[in-house]
């Protein structure tokens, strides 16, 4: 009860705001005061991603020959597709962590009154306690924070 309480007081405090922990999925959400177009080309870039996930990853290169890119994790390294560019604001990637496994995240950037919405769809994957859950959920939303922290910076991208 403790972590969601955390969690609650996170999101309020961050402007960041999620669905039903209790589900099997959740979608996290953070207001950027930046146009959606700037939000949008910074995060869709994978380079990017070790800068507003670490969480994710610290270090990201592309695959030999493919659209794949790959991250180093503590376990092994892990490939990531990444959606095409597109106008909409979709960010999709999928990963893979195991040749025979693959996790579609979704993913969402799109324009508000104020600049952009950010939103992060999580899925409890098969086999995963409440508590792993919680954890991928707090380790998302950190990095939402930080994104939202480099993007509204004084010297941001």
């Amino acid at each position: 009860m403790q972590g969601a309480l955390q969690l609650l007081r996170d999101r309020l405090r961050m402007g960041l705001r999620m669905s039903d922990p209790h589900s099997n999925s959740v979608t996290l959400t953070v207001s950027i005061l930046r146009e959606m177009q700037v939000v949008y080309d910074f995060t869709s870039n994978p380079a990017h991603l070790p800068r507003w996930a670490p969480g994710l990853c610290n270090n990201i290169r592309r695959g030999e020959g493919s659209d794949e890119w790959i991250i180093d994790t503590p376990e092994a390294p892990v490939r990531l597709q990444f959606t095409a560019r597109n106008e909409l604001g979709v960010l999709d990637h999928w990963v893979r962590p195991a040749p025979e496994v693959e996790i579609h995240v979704p993913m969402r950037v799109v324009a508000a009154p104020y600049g952009s919405e950010v939103m992060f769809t999580l899925f409890r994957l098969p086999g995963m306690s409440a508590s792993e859950f919680a954890a991928d959920q707090r380790m998302v939303l950190a990095d939402l924070r930080r994104l939202k922290g480099l993007l509204e910076a004084p010297d941001a991208a």
